[in-house]
């Protein structure tokens, strides 16, 4: 399964986008470790049939074997069905769904059928209803889904427009209601395995909210977030990279075969501390 793209930032790139032919190619943005190409609210509905057009004309250049990550923001079923007509669609990693629910998910089973890995966006009403999202979880973990289920997107600004609201540039979104409900659905969802990116920072002008919201994702049980533009990735990434006390300390977790033990002035409990100790060493490369 793919993993490193949970621990980087992603970059969206409209398929309107100027430069869309050159950053399929990778003759633009190859220090990004990981694209998703939008074709769904960064585009507006006029200028659909060309942005889908761009992409497909694009697609066979696209290189199968690169080290960077390459996902597909689809509209909706409709526009999923145009690019798996496509002969060269097997060139990108997978596909971030929108606005999916326990009711509308069965619309990209054919996605998983293929072997295309997805990341399921949740940006609907029913995120803010236990037994809604209990459901969707239950539909995950089915044999069919989970091994290509890579993480739950949040959809931060969607969820507050459902609220009527929209975040100021000086607080991160865990200072609005979204906050508690973000801690809900660490809680209904991370306990089975999966992971959750963080929603996307909207403002270029405040890069220490940003990265106090970045501490935050983190302290929350978030796993990678979405950038903007390109100027937020050494941003977002910074608080990704693995502290070596940190590598060390999981190392002694997993080798003890003491269940409790004192290091780095702290107590280690591997039974409390194994699920930490095998992330960290998995973020930093070294599982």
């Amino acid at each position: 399964m793919l993993k490193p793209h949970q621990y980087c930032a992603s970059l969206y790139v409209p398929t309107t986008h100027k430069d869309l032919n050159e950053i399929m190619r990778g003759e633009k943005l190859q220090e990004v470790g990981s694209l998703i190409f939008c074709t769904e609210d960064a585009v507006s509905e006029q200028h659909l049939p060309q942005a889908i057009s761009r992409f497909l004309d694009a697609l066979p250049y696209l290189n199968p074997h690169s080290s960077q990550q390459r996902f597909v923001r689809v509209r909706n079923p409709a526009v999923m069905q145009q690019l798996l007509a496509n002969e060269h669609i097997q060139n990108i990693d997978g596909f971030v769904l929108p606005k999916i629910t326990a009711k509308n998910i069965g619309d990209y089973q054919i996605l998983v059928e293929q072997g295309f890995y997805v990341m399921p966006t949740l940006e609907t009403a029913e995120v803010f209803i236990e037994q809604e999202m209990l459901q969707l979880r239950d539909i995950l973990l089915q044999p069919l889904w989970r091994p290509y289920v890579l993480s739950l997107r949040l959809g931060g600004n969607d969820l507050l427009n459902l609220l009527s609201m929209r975040r100021s540039a000086e607080h991160t979104v865990y200072e609005t209601v979204l906050g508690t409900h973000i801690d809900r659905l660490v809680g209904w969802f991370k306990p089975c395995g999966f992971e959750l990116s963080a929603p996307v920072f909207e403002f270029l002008n405040q890069p220490e909210v940003l990265m106090r919201e970045v501490q935050a994702d983190l302290l929350h049980g978030l796993t990678g977030k979405t950038a903007i533009h390109p100027t937020q990735i050494a941003s977002i990434e910074a608080f990704y990279a693995v502290k070596e006390q940190d590598v060390l300390v999981a190392k002694a977790v997993l080798a003890s075969n003491q269940a409790v033990f004192q290091y780095q002035q702290c107590m280690q409990e591997v039974a409390t501390h194994y699920r930490w100790a095998q992330k960290t060493l998995t973020m930093a490369g070294l599982s």
